[in-house]
């Protein structure tokens, strides 16, 4: 389990800058929660998309190999970034 875990947060790794630059542009344009979820689930949506069309495909068998499903790793990624974002933007409501 937290072999599949590591290996899904070393995926989510280089995305992860990215994510935050997105959240810093929610935060600045609309600071509510459920825009910010749908937010990232269309741009989970688009990643997966982005993967299966592309020559990224190819990583995803590394996963494949650990028992983790494509599903299983874009779901949680999703939960991991909304976990991020959601804290991120109360974090900043407090401050700000």
């Amino acid at each position: 389990m937290t072999h599949r875990l590591g290996a899904i947060l070393l995926f989510y790794k280089p995305f992860f800058l990215w994510s935050m630059a997105i959240n810093v542009l929610i935060v600045i344009f609309n600071p509510y929660i459920l825009p910010s979820i749908i937010t990232k689930l269309l741009l989970t949506f688009f990643v997966w998309f982005l993967v299966r069309e592309t020559n990224i495909k190819r990583k995803l068998i590394f996963y494949k190999n650990l028992g983790i499903s494509t599903w299983r790793l874009f779901s949680t990624l999703f939960v991991i970034d909304v976990a991020i974002t959601i804290s991120f933007l109360m974090l900043m409501k407090a401050f700000i």
